[in-house]
């Protein structure tokens, strides 16, 4: 094989506010079959699939995907901050082929990123410049939301141009499944915090520390059944992880954006990451989902999943 998936969902609660011991122990298992996948497959350039949490992305320009060029982490909830190891000449070969697919990806020469990018690398490859990286930015956060078939389309491009290259390519994608943490929403916030999702004005230590303590506290209140906030959905997560087991990845055109958030919170867009990155392996050909892993996990309010596939 010479193209592979990870999936693995990411949490700013990791570490903070952990679930039982047991759970965190198969959390473990999970993680190390995922990076002896990685280590057996041997890539030699990741093509990494993540949203963002207002840090690099802001309304006052939003799109819908973005492809960067170079990055740096921003190091939010303990994570490292730095630069990432972009692979320039793959970056710049990747969005030029997309483009030329009739994908109207945007492009970042210095792309800013958070945990949901830090965590899969830190996890995976032991940091966040361990491996030759293409960071490819998703929105699933901030609305309005662009239809689920055009992130299909994104990661079926991006299959189809990493194939030129003819190298080891690994798709991940990074995200929570059904979830509603507190994140800030533009419509109706008072003008500071509109100013702050509009313009992207860095925040101070001990603003970030703030806003970091109000996530944690929102898990525990979670945990303790006193948060008003949309159940994680067992169902719903597992459904989803059954069509990309399946490769059915057409029926995801039929997915409607306030369906999707009905039924798995104001965050589970998060799944386009991993629509787009099973797209991508799909481009190529048939393949098989070899390994899944599935758990509720309240104290991170997310469903968190781990799945590794690869070409037949």
């Amino acid at each position: 094989m010479t193209t592979a998936a990870v999936g693995l969902s990411h949490s700013p609660l990791i570490g903070k506010n952990d679930p039982e011991p047991d759970v965190l122990t198969r959390i473990d298992q999970a993680v190390a079959t995922a990076k002896e996948f990685i280590s057996d497959f041997a890539p030699d350039l990741v093509v990494l699939f993540a949203p963002d949490h207002y840090n690099g992305f802001f309304y006052k320009e939003m799109p819908p995907f973005c492809l960067a060029t170079a990055a740096q982490a921003v190091g939010d909830f303990d994570t490292t901050a730095g630069p990432l190891s972009v692979d320039h000449a793959a970056a710049e070969h990747i969005a030029q082929a997309v483009l030329d697919r009739n994908i109207d990806l945007t492009i970042s020469a210095r792309m800013t990123v958070d945990h949901g990018f830090a965590q899969p690398l830190e996890m995976l490859f032991g940091g966040i410049d361990q491996v030759p990286v293409v960071p490819v930015f998703v929105n699933g956060v901030a609305t309005p939301l662009g239809p689920v078939g055009r992130v299909r389309a994104l990661g079926t491009a991006i299959g189809e141009a990493a194939d030129e290259l003819g190298r080891r390519v690994l798709y991940v994608a990074s995200g929570g499944l059904s979830h509603d943490p507190p994140v800030p929403v533009l419509r109706g916030a008072p003008p500071r915090v509109a100013d702050a999702l509009i313009e992207g004005h860095p925040p101070t230590p001990e603003q970030r520390a703030k806003g970091e303590q109000r996530v944690v506290q929102a898990g525990r209140d979670y945990v303790a059944g006193t948060s008003t906030m949309t159940p994680i959905n067992p169902t719903w997560d597992n459904h989803l992880l059954d069509l990309l087991q399946n490769g059915e990845l057409a029926e995801f055109d039929n997915w409607t954006v306030d369906w999707m958030a009905r039924e798995g919170g104001g965050s589970a867009h998060e799944v386009r990451t991993w629509i787009a990155a099973y797209a991508a392996l799909a481009a190529g050909g048939d393949y098989t989902m070899d390994y899944r892993f599935y758990e509720a996990i309240p104290a991170w309010i997310a469903g968190f999943a781990i799945t590794t596939a690869q070409r037949r």
